[in-house]
């Protein structure tokens, strides 16, 4: 199965990496095109448009960071349109708003492809060892089709319906995850303003109801003040955003996320939008001094 692959970020490259690895023939497309190399020496193909990959490859995945760069990538110059037509499929794995996957079907369909949008839950480590939550809408043919490269790279494809059901459950889910991380980080600052250990917290927390994951994951970290970027901050706040509009669309009172949404704004504002969305805790730190 030969699968085309655009945008080799964070999430692209261990994702087309794990496609690889498993067998799959891919060729990829970067808008700089020497983030490519390394999946060439593991034997992927190159094309330097989005079209061309397009006309190469039946099944093409994207992979972008936000609504501007995936309908930048469909509707631009030598992008996906130039080339999709019957019997291709393109299946979108961006994180953007319902708005934007639906102008993007309306498009892809338009031309006689088939569309899939599939947001993922899950960051840098999930997405290499394939085991990212695959969140998809569309056409049922083209997702029963796809399973194949989803079973690669996730350890749950879940099928929502419509597409637009996809980009609203990730953006409920990150509205989640970010609401979360931001009343978690002021746990840990205010435990150690308090006096108390913030890795002791770190103990308690993992022993109760509230275990999870993320915080066994990244609380070591951000009490060392170290923000590797698995998700930059700059996307979750961006995922914040589009929630919180989501919201406005449905009359939902969101003053939870709101809040954690202006702190992720300013850590924004204090130059951390490059580092992994926990460095959230620094705009705490700092709304104190």
């Amino acid at each position: 199965m030969e699968i085309g692959f655009l945008g080799l970020g964070i999430m692209g490259k261990a994702m087309s990496m794990n496609l690889l690895k498993h067998g799959f023939k891919v060729t990829v497309w970067n808008r700089t095109l020497s983030k490519c190399d390394e999946l060439v020496e593991h034997g992927a193909s190159v094309c330097e448009t989005p079209a061309q990959v397009i006309k190469k490859c039946k099944y093409t995945i994207a992979m972008l960071s936000d609504p501007f760069a995936a309908l930048s990538v469909v509707f631009d110059k030598d992008g996906v349109l130039e080339q999709i037509c019957e019997g291709k499929g393109y299946i979108d794995m961006s994180t953007v708003d319902a708005e934007t996957s639906l102008k993007i079907n309306q498009a892809i369909t338009g031309k006689g492809g088939r569309f899939v949008e599939g947001p993922v839950s899950g960051s840098k480590k999930p997405a290499e060892d394939g085991q990212l939550i695959i969140l998809a809408a569309g056409d049922k043919a083209l997702f029963d089709e796809s399973i194949p490269a989803f079973d690669v790279l996730g350890k749950k494809s879940f099928y929502l319906g419509q597409v637009g059901n996809g980009a609203k459950m990730k953006l409920v889910v990150n509205m989640v995850m970010g609401s979360m991380m931001n009343a978690f980080s002021e746990g840990l600052v205010l435990a150690d303003k308090s006096g108390l250990s913030s890795d002791t917290l770190l103990d308690i927390l993992d022993l109760g109801a509230m275990t999870n994951p993320m915080f066994k994951g990244k609380g070591p970290s951000m009490n060392k003040s170290s923000y590797p970027p698995a998700f930059p901050l700059k996307h979750q706040q961006k995922d914040m955003r589009l929630a919180l509009a989501l919201g406005d669309e449905n009359a939902v009172s969101m003053p939870v996320a709101a809040a954690a949404n202006e702190a992720f704004k300013k850590a924004r504002s204090m130059g951390l939008g490059d580092l992994d969305f926990s460095a959230v805790i620094e705009a705490v730190k700092f709304s104190r001094e």
